[in-house]
């Protein structure tokens, strides 16, 4: 049996690579990271009359220079992987920009066809092809294609497997890159080729090329000094005789053979200065209204999210505290008492408590695909680009802080749609800044306790201040410490407007889904299970016969383990202004932030306890002043990322040592800031 043709799929972002790849494959697809780099790619089996094929989906990019690790990935399996074909995907209503990267996989001589995709929409603005003669010139076949209504879908696929069968001819043209660069070349290239066979010479060829573009990579597959004097020695001649470094003079060249291809076979029939899409952004990012009608966009995701998705959650939140009932109480088949302990609160109250977000996450991934496939998400990062630049950040990472304030954990999941894994990271790191929805009972029971009602407000507005102004200042320093380094090229392009199709979306929606179920029942599921243990064990004697009741007593608390941790941590988090209770609420309040309250409630064994408990308020009355209720909104405001935020950042960034560094920095950075409000509040006489 031969072999399963492998076809990959390339192009520049927005150029509806993604739509294609979800024609050709439908729900055959699955998501994973590129061996050592955490930069997705996308798999997905094909079937038709004309043979099936798995169909790689790489990264957007915008050329195969390594700036980004998606460049990187893309360019390492291209030659790598060896694909039986290429599909590079072209926006042709944008067609100069996006045969760029055409351009430099013929340079590679990879088996190449272009699907000249948006076809429809180029047709509307009155763009007529000669594709015989494109396709003469270029050397690969081209199908028109429109991957959101599908069409040319098939006839792409049949034209994939032909060239990766060798069914039709493929022979990418050789680019001229003019006397003094070939000249160049010709003394760089016998180098590089260790015979002379024609693969051989075409590899050596695009090697040579990208040494004169002083490519890092390829610079690491030949130390050779001798080469390094050799390229460095053409580079100058090159700089000195045509007034330009050679990565300008190559990319010319590449622009000009496009330019030229373009003029002979492309017609604008239609004269229009405006076309639809630039009548809408008149509007849409109006340098007075572009703003106002941004917030209300993004108000109105925000009003689907946590508005529109609270009942759905509000019945699985339900649901889970029903089986946790019916688990406790000792339904059929829930075993004995510390089984049904540790499935009702390990298992149902850990899990359960992230499963609950469901909702959120297939709203809030349904509304971001619906701005990305209309074109929006272009304009938002436009519109805000400007401010969060300024801030270290890309404009796109203006809507993950945003979804912050209701949850860290969708608007972790939501920093996908920033291409860059600095800003990806940057943004991932700080949201926890931003105060969610689960902090919220935590304020409500301590700024009534604590202060006047004409204070009330003003110290909240406050805590969400500082939230803001820290992730300001964190972003900051984490883009010139750690993340500091020579920015990635980035080209603000403007697709035009398209109507989104249910398929895609409900793809997008279940894509996102199904990592977030994945999550919860591995390292959310885990994290709960140690939790419980910390809580449930030592365990006092019960009864002969009786069943356990793991409504822990403020005893039975302070002697679990938890409890001596808390106990153990008192002389560190003294200085904080707080005691044992309070540290083990706090230990408590990494399952979930809102947990704290009902922490609280069992320490000082007041029953069932929420925000709005006064008895709880006047124990905490009795024995803490206002400094340490500041405090302690304070420290759970900055610090201790809960499990769901830690898990869903080890699994989007990769590596649990950027989980490891949020929850260390943040934490600390909590402890230093809340130390020093406590010491400077006693001295003030607070």
């Amino acid at each position: 049996m031969s072999p399963l043709i492998t076809i990959a799929l390339t192009g520049n972002p927005n150029s509806g690579k993604t739509t294609l790849f979800n024609q050709l494959t439908g729900a055959r697809q699955h998501v994973g990271n590129y061996p050592g780099v955490t930069v997705e790619i996308k798999e997905g089996l094909c079937r038709s009359a004309a043979g099936a094929a798995r169909v790689v989906d790489l990264p957007g990019i915008y050329s195969l220079t390594s700036y980004s690790p998606e460049e990187q990935v893309t360019r390492r399996f291209l030659l790598g992987d060896k694909p039986d074909a290429v599909v590079d995907v072209v926006d042709t209503s944008n067609l100069e920009r996006h045969l760029y990267l055409a351009v430099q996989c013929m340079e590679l001589g990879l088996p190449l066809v272009l699907a000249f995709n948006m076809s429809d929409v180029a047709r509307a603005r009155g763009l007529e092809f000669n594709l015989l003669r494109l396709s003469a010139l270029f050397g690969v076949p081209i199908v028109p294609t429109s991957g959101t209504k599908g069409e040319g879908v098939p006839d792409l696929l049949t034209a994939a497997l032909a060239v990766a069968r060798r069914e039709r001819p493929c022979a990418p043209a050789e680019l001229r890159y003019g006397r003094d660069v070939e000249a160049a070349l010709e003394q760089i290239q016998p180098r590089l080729s260790a015979d002379g066979s024609p693969g051989q010479v075409s590899r050596a060829r695009w090697l040579a090329v990208k040494l004169l573009e002083n490519d890092a990579d390829v610079w690491k597959e030949f130390p050779d000094p001798a080469l390094r004097a050799l390229v460095d020695r053409e580079r100058a001649q090159l700089a000195e005789r045509c007034g330009d470094t050679p990565e300008i003079i190559i990319a010319d060249r590449r622009y000009g053979f496009i330019s030229g291809a373009c003029s002979e076979c492309v017609r604008l029939t239609v004269e229009e200065r405006h076309d639809r899409s630039d009548r809408i952004d008149a509007l849409l990012i109006h340098r007075v209204w572009g703003l106002p009608i941004f917030l209300l966009l993004m108000y109105a995701v925000f009003f689907i999210v946590f508005k529109v998705g609270g009942p759905p959650t509000e019945w699985l939140d339900h649901l889970f505290a029903t089986l946790k009932d019916l688990t406790r109480g000792g339904a059929p088949g829930a075993g004995s008492g510390l089984w049904r302990s540790l499935l009702a609160d390990g298992v149902l109250g850990g899990v359960g408590g992230v499963l609950m977000f469901l909702p959120n996450i297939v709203m809030l991934f349904t509304a971001i695909a619906v701005l990305e496939d209309t074109g929006y998400m272009a304009r938002a990062a436009f519109i805000m680009d400007r401010l969060m630049h300024k801030l270290g950040l890309h404009g796109q990472s203006f809507i993950p802080l945003l979804l912050g304030f209701g949850c860290s954990v969708p608007a972790i999941m939501a920093t996908r749609t920033l291409e860059s894994r600095r800003d990806r990271l940057t943004t991932m790191l700080i949201i926890p800044l931003m105060s969610c929805g689960a902090r919220f009972p935590i304020y409500a029971l301590i700024i009534p306790a604590f202060f006047p009602a004409a204070w009330q407000a003003p110290i909240l507005w406050l805590i969400y201040l500082l939230g803001i102004v820290l992730a300001v200042l964190c972003a900051r320093v984490l883009r010139r410490t750690l993340f500091r380094g020579e920015t990635t090229p980035f080209v603000m392009e403007l697709p035009p407007y398209r109507r989104p199709t249910v398929k895609g979306l409900a793809l997008h929606a279940w894509d996102n889904a199904r990592h977030f179920l994945h999550k919860a029942g591995t390292v959310v599921l885990v994290f709960s299970l140690v939790l419980w243990a910390l809580a449930s064990f030592p365990r006092a004697a019960q009864p002969a016969g009786g069943a356990v009741d793991r409504s822990a007593t403020a005893p039975e608390l302070a002697q679990s383990y938890a409890g001596r941790i808390g106990h153990a941590l008192e002389p560190v988090i003294r200085p904080m202004g707080f005691d044992w209770r309070i540290g083990t609420a706090i230990l408590g309040a990494f399952a979930a932030k809102e947990i704290f309250v009902a922490q609280m409630g069992v320490v000082f064994s007041v029953g069932h306890a929420d925000e709005s408990s006064e008895p709880l308020r006047a124990r905490l009355r009795e024995l803490y002043t206002p400094l340490n209720g500041l405090c302690i909104m304070i420290f759970m405001l900055i610090g201790l990322p809960c499990m769901a935020t830690v898990a869903v950042t080890r699994t989007e960034s990769g590596a649990w040592r950027w989980a490891a560094l949020q929850f260390g920095l943040l934490t600390g950075l909590a402890y230093l800031i809340t130390t020093l409000v406590y010491q400077a509040g006693r001295l003030a006489g607070f």
